[in-house]
């Protein structure tokens, strides 16, 4: 008999729920991580009393009950609401996500009806010139995105934005990247449609160290480094890290896109008004500010604080020793992560879950809700 039941490599979102359910069903676990703390990219840095999310912003939302009530088990959640807003070329601020007052600010426009004909107008118009090249679908990012919400908003709120998040111009982007954008004809500017929403109370690492709470942890343990020893000692393993580098990139490298951050402490209590601000000029070489108090402190509490700490994020490709972020989620990629996927079907005591080990990206909640749903 080995020495656990599990081997859980990797202490963020996945990894933490599945070692807190294993451990309530009597399993004897060990987490390690080859970071210097737990939480993965949830953990959050303590600068002058603020919590600052060290790896970007996150925002738990979801619809579905039994998660949002599982995590509000662990640590109470607070009444944060996503609504970032945007600083344009022009030197005009609009809200996010598209509705009636991003379309009043674009326009002038106050009915749903002035603003459907607006767009309406632009789109017919973009989608009529394309007809005339011969052209019967949209055959890159921007050709989509114009079709589906007109030029004035694509120019000064897409265009810059996602040419800095992809590196890459527009136009040689598929469009299925923004099949779809929330469009919405009413003054609404909160971001998610979802039942729930909120940030941990006191900061996600009371979330990450509630779910490993009487777990035993390793942290600054790198798995790759001693495989064999790592893989000797448990039934089965929990897999949370790049799956092209369990299989020793046999295939090749997948891609990634990845975020640096530059963070400054400032001595003002209140920097930008708001949590995040886009930024989507083009030439800005970041893509937004995140000012981290707005996440837990509202209204008065915001200057009770005479400090605040800021965020930029720099969207760049990744490459060996960065954190890798997102996945490029084109035809190369999906048809190699394919070939890793069927080896990881065949595995017997391998577990492989989160969004480097399915090379897809994830929001939290779908993380959790998917713990929730494997047996242990």
């Amino acid at each position: 008999m080995r020495e656990y039941d599990y081997l859980i490599v990797g202490s963020g979102l996945f990894g933490a729920a599945f070692a807190y359910r294993a451990k309530r069903a009597g399993k004897r676990c060990l987490v390690i991580d080859k970071r210097s703390h737990t939480g993965g990219n949830v953990y959050c840095e303590n600068i002058e009393g603020i919590n600052v999310h060290k790896y970007g912003a996150h925002i738990f939302h979801t619809s579905d009950e039994e998660v949002w009530n599982f995590v509000n088990s662990i640590v109470p959640f607070n009444r944060y609401t996503n609504s970032p807003v945007a600083l344009a070329p022009d030197g005009r601020m609009y809200n996010l996500p598209f509705n009636m007052n991003t379309f009043y600010q674009m326009w002038g426009v106050k009915t749903p009806e002035e603003a459907r004909a607006k767009i309406d107008e632009q789109r017919a118009g973009f989608i009529e010139e394309l007809r005339r090249q011969g052209v019967t679908a949209p055959r890159n990012l921007e050709e989509q995105a114009v079709s589906l919400i007109g030029r004035d908003i694509y120019e000064k709120l897409i265009k810059g934005y996602t040419e800095k998040q992809w590196g890459r111009a527009c136009t040689e982007l598929p469009p299925f990247i923004i099949r779809r954008l929330p469009v919405r004809f009413v003054f609404d500017n909160n971001y998610f449609n979802d039942k729930f929403q909120g940030i941990p109370v006191g900061g996600y690492n009371r979330l990450t160290d509630g779910l490993l709470e009487g777990v035993e942890v390793k942290t600054d343990t790198d798995f790759f480094a001693d495989r064999k020893y790592w893989e000797s000692i448990a039934e089965k393993i929990v897999f949370t890290g790049k799956i092209d580098e369990f299989y020793d990139y046999r295939f090749g490298k997948l891609e990634y896109r990845t975020v640096r951050f530059e963070t400054e402490l400032l001595d003002i209590s209140n920097y930008q008004g708001n949590a995040v601000v886009n930024h989507t000029s083009r030439e800005v070489p970041y893509t937004r500010i995140i000012e981290h108090k707005h996440f837990e402190m509202f209204g008065a509490e915001v200057d009770e604080n005479p400090k605040t700490v800021i965020s930029r994020e720099y969207s760049t490709e990744w490459r060996d020793g960065m954190e890798p972020f997102y996945p490029v989620n084109d035809q190369r990629n999906e048809a190699l992560y394919e070939r890793y996927r069927e080896l990881a079907e065949r595995e017997k005591n391998v577990i492989f879950g989160g969004r480097l080990a399915e090379y897809k990206y994830y929001d939290m909640a779908p993380i959790i809700g998917k713990v929730l749903k494997l047996s242990v």
